[in-house]
């Protein structure tokens, strides 16, 4: 369709030029002796660029007609890598604003291609087409879930999201250290609040799952998808107020309206930006935190699918004593799991060496990597076969 469109396009083009021509002829033909006006060099310039776009129009639309979805899918993602070093020019904040803009309005390209079968994987009974994910921090307010789910991810977690909306720490948030391929955040759960929240899942939620449902039969294997409203897995990962005494209510609260949107929830106590948020991750704090919310989950009205997973995520920074109280108290109360880890307040080379280094927040990136492996290595050592 679009090659015929393009082609009819040509086919004016040319129409013009001859009926111009014709034109032209006529005007000039009793003054045969008189020679031909010169034609201007910008003329031809401008004629050329016309020729040369009407060019690229045809080559396209009959590239897009003619050639497997897979690889016009392929060649549209590796398109968007031109794009890249204008995000690199922006200030970090406008351009993690714009990402998420752009995946919110559907412009970024949609993944197409299935994923190989040997990426898929199931836990807690949900079906992860490949473990590859987008973790909280980045859709903070839950504003393009559907745009990064098409992408291909398997899981997209968005928050942290807090009970009242509240603007986190005085800007700026976010620190580029591009040689050591990291990034320093401050954000302080900037957050829209719940009820912002709802709102959106609950909207994406019911669109996901009537495009789901039209476009499979029940019988279909399609229609066994991984998440409660179609393919991809959401998280929810859910914060405490900066200002708040009562970090479990916090929690709780984020329960009571999120859970039904979400095919895991996550209690995050370990982002080092909130004042007092780490000292939840000790055992009497934290095995009170994790009761309460348990039972406030577990206390509401769940179909055949059951509650959603409850995951906690801790810090990368913590000490073996303090891992083994996270190990005792997740296997005690038979937690769903850990995400390990959140970003990290140390400085490890060669980032110390960078002056960006010195500014407050999280340290995330390929300088984590190490640390963050490390403390996954203890934590499995510590529950494993138990958790």
């Amino acid at each position: 369709m679009a090659a015929r469109a393009a082609g009819k396009l040509y086919r004016n083009f040319m129409r013009q030029r001859v009926i111009s021509t014709s034109i032209g002829a006529s005007r000039h033909c009793s003054s045969a002796a008189t020679s031909a006006p010169k034609i201007p060099h910008s003329s031809k310039k401008g004629r050329l660029l016309t020729g040369a776009t009407i060019g690229l129009i045809i080559a396209g639309g009959a590239y897009v007609s003619t050639v497997d979805e897979a690889t016009f899918c392929g060649w549209l993602f590796s398109a968007t890598k031109l794009v890249n070093p204008f995000f690199a020019l922006l200030d970090a904040e406008v351009a993690h604003k714009l990402a998420v803009s752009a995946a919110a309005h559907g412009w970024v390209p949609r993944e197409k291609r299935p994923d190989p079968p040997i990426l898929g994987l199931e836990v807690w009974g949900r079906k992860f087409s490949n473990p590859i994910g987008l973790s909280a921090g980045f859709d903070k307010n839950a504003e393009a879930v559907e745009g990064l789910l098409g992408m291909g991810f398997g899981f997209v977690e968005v928050g942290s999201v807090t009970p009242v909306p509240q603007e986190g720490n005085p800007k700026p948030h976010i620190f580029r250290l591009r040689q050591e391929g990291a990034i320093i955040n401050c954000c302080g759960f900037n957050s829209e609040g719940i009820v912002a929240v709802a709102k959106r899942l609950g909207a994406q939620h019911g669109k996901r799952k009537l495009e789901t449902s039209s476009s499979s039969s029940p019988l279909s294997e399609e229609a066994k998808h991984g998440g409660k409203a179609g393919p991809g897995i959401l998280g929810v990962n859910l914060g405490k107020n900066k200002t708040s005494e009562d970090a479990a209510a916090d929690y709780v609260q984020g329960v009571h309206t999120l859970s039904q949107y979400a095919d895991y929830l996550v209690i995050n106590i370990s982002s080092p930006n909130t004042p007092g948020l780490r000292m939840l991750q000790g055992r009497k704090h934290l095995k009170d935190l994790v009761k309460k919310v348990q039972a406030a989950r577990d206390e509401m009205q769940w179909g055949e699918e059951g509650p959603p997973p409850l995951l906690v995520k801790i810090s990368p920074d913590l000490s073996k004593e303090d891992l083994e109280d996270i190990a005792a108290v997740a296997v005690a109360l038979r937690l769903d799991g850990l995400i390990i880890s959140n970003t990290t307040i140390s400085r490890p080379d060669p980032v110390n060496k960078n002056p960006v280094s010195a500014e407050s927040g999280g340290l995330s990136g390929k300088p984590l990597f190490n640390l963050s492996t490390n403390i996954l290595m203890e934590m499995y050592l510590l529950t494993r076969f138990n958790i």
